[in-house]
Order: structure tokens, then C-alpha cells, then sequence
């Protein structure tokens, strides 16, 4: 099924999204080796991964043979867009780096993702009027059991009230993104690259003044290590990751995308398994296979619908 607005289909939307789920999953991880290594904050380490991926994200597009815009864009939409997803991207990735720091990785991405799903179908019905049906539910409803089964099932962690604070903060600027890209993903002008490009912009110039108040240059006895960290995080789940996201949220039903978001966690626990020696235990096993099965649940009816809405009732 084709997206008539933007040309993307739904299966290679889905796709983006799916990427960029298991990407992301590696930010956290990535930003708990940088506070070890550095005494580096999260806001200074939000501006350095968008200034670093905004280089990469313009490089990649000064590659690439331009194509021409399915309609153009009035210029105060295009700053508009790119002002109010600059916005909701700091606000996004800079409280959950903080969450991260104050809570740990387990706890900042569980809340974070946890209430991301709830915040989105609940907007999504409210301003967009999507419907979930009896199916989409019970896969959101899946989704948060195997992710609530993933987290309690695991070792126990500290929960710090600010912490969990700071990642509901981060769901409700990550919710808001995701249905600013949908809404405005519907009226056939938008550029996903360029909106990317410009909101990367945004969102460096809004974190340089907070970055310069806790210090550009972190102090650190490992630079190599700092540097090939940061390297990872800007090209791989900022750029790349980011260039999908915005691409696929476009063509993809909110709610769904939100589930697919799911994939963070799976990732992470992957990870720690296979890079970090801990234990799999029988609550990571079903708790991803119930996450992974909400996410194909959800795919298969995005596919078969084709990502239309329906219209709200008054």
C-alpha cells in the first residue's frame, strides 16, 4: 500500500520505523558509557549528538541528487514545522538523557516508552481521529505487558521521583513529535529530509545556551573513548536514525509507530545479553517475544489498512 501524500509506502515506512526502534535502543546504553567515561551532562551531550548529526545529516544531503517536491511548502509552514519539531526533539531526547543519568537506563526507557504508547493513541483519537479497533488495542495492551514483564522481571533498580519525572517529560515531547509528523505528513508538501535538516537546527541552537552553562568541553581521562562514543551516537541513532524516523512517521498510523518504538527496549536487553554477559532470564524471554508480537500485530494491520484514518465523530 502506497501513501498518496508523500509516495513512501506503508511496508517500507514500517520498515524506517523498524530501524530506527533498534538503533535508538543503542542511545542509552551508548549515553551510560559516555557519563562513565566523561563528566559530561545531558544537555551538553543532546548538543553534541544533534550539532555532529546535523554535519552528517547536511553532508548526506549535499550527496544526494535532488528530487523534485511533490508540491511546495509556503515558507512560514516550513518554519513552523521545523520550530515545533526542533522543539519536541530537545525536549524529547534531552529529559530522557537526563532521566537516564538520574534513574538509570532501565527505568528512564521503560517510563519514557512506557507512557509513550498511552500519550500518542490518546492524541491520535483527540486530533487526528485514528481508531485503533479492538485488534490495535489488544497489541498496545500486549506491548505494555511485555514491557512491564521485560523491566520487573529483571534485576531490581533504584527509582528516583525525579527521574521517572524527567522521562514522563520526555514521553510527552516525544508524543508531541510523533503527531506533529503525522498530522503534517498528510498535506503531500512536506520533506522529510529537509524537515530533519531543519529541525536538528532548531533543536542545537535551542540546547547550546543550557550546553554552555554545564560546559562544552567535559573533562575525561579516556578522549578516545568519549570520541568514538559520541561519533556512534550522532551518526547511527541521531542521523541515520532520525532521517527514517521522520520518514516513516509520516506514512505510519501514530499509535502504531509508538509500538514500534517498542523495539528500544528489546534492543537494549539484547545487548546487555550479548554484549554485557548478563543472565537471560525466563521474564526478558517473554517479555520480548510479547513486545515483538505487538509490533508484528500492529505492522500487519498498518499493511492491510494502508494507514488511512477515520473521521472523528463530534
Amino acid at each position: 500500500m502506497s501513501n498518496t501524500v508523500s509516495g513512501l509506502s506503508v511496508g517500507r515506512g514500517l520498515l524506517y520505523l523498524i530501524v530506527t526502534g533498534a538503533t535508538w535502543g543503542t542511545a542509552g546504553a551508548a549515553a551510560s558509557l559516555v557519563y562513565r567515561a566523561a563528566d559530561m551532562g545531558p544537555f551538553t551531550l543532546s548538543f553534541w549528538r544533534c550539532a555532529v548529526g546535523l554535519a552528517l545529516l547536511l553532508a548526506g544531503r549535499l550527496t544526494r541528487r535532488p528530487v523534485a517536491p511533490a508540491a511546495s511548502e509556503p515558507l512560514r509552514l516550513r518554519v513552523r514545522r521545523s520550530v515545533a519539531t526542533g522543539i519536541g526533539l530537545a525536549v524529547f531526547q534531552t529529559a530522557y538523557f537526563a532521566a537516564v543519568q538520574s534513574t538509570g537506563l532501565a527505568v528512564g526507557t521503560v517510563v519514557t516508552l512506557g507512557a509513550g504508547p498511552v500519550l500518542i493513541a490518546l492524541g491520535a483519537r483527540l486530533v487526528l481521529g485514528e481508531r485503533l479497533g479492538a485488534g490495535g488495542v489488544l497489541a498496545i495492551a500486549g506491548a505494555l505487558a511485555g514491557l512491564a514483564v521485560l523491566t520487573l522481571g529483571g534485576s531490581a533498580a533504584t527509582v528516583r521521583p525525579a527521574g521517572v519525572l524527567l522521562a514522563l517529560v520526555s514521553a510527552a515531547g516525544y508524543s508531541a513529535m510523533t503527531l506533529l509528523t503525522r498530522w503534517w505528513g498528510r498535506d503531500g508538501a512536506a520533506d522529510s529530509s529537509g524537515t530533519t535538516i531543519w529541525a536538528f537546527a532548531v533543536t542545537t541552537l535551542c540546547l547550546l545556551p543550557f550546553a554552555l552553562h554545564e560546559g562544552l568541553l567535559p573533562h575525561t581521562v579516556h578522549p578516545v573513548r568519549l570520541l568514538v562514543l559520541l561519533a556512534y551516537i550522532a551518526s547511527v541513532p541521531t542521523a541515520l536514525a532520525y532521517a527514517l524516523y521522520f520518514a516513516g512517521a509520516a506514512v505510519v498510523r501514530s499509535a502504531t509507530v509508538s509500538v514500534i518504538m517498542l523495539l528500544e527496549p528489546v534492543t537494549a536487553a539484547v545487548l546487555a545479553v550479548v554484549l554485557l554477559g548478563e543472565r537471560l532470564t525466563a521474564a526478558t524471554v517473554t517479555g520480548t517475544l510479547l513486545m515483538l508480537g505487538a509490533v508484528a500485530g500492529l505492522a500487519v494491520s498498518e499493511v492491510r489498512g494502508g494507514g488511512q484514518r477515520e473521521p472523528v465523530t463530534v
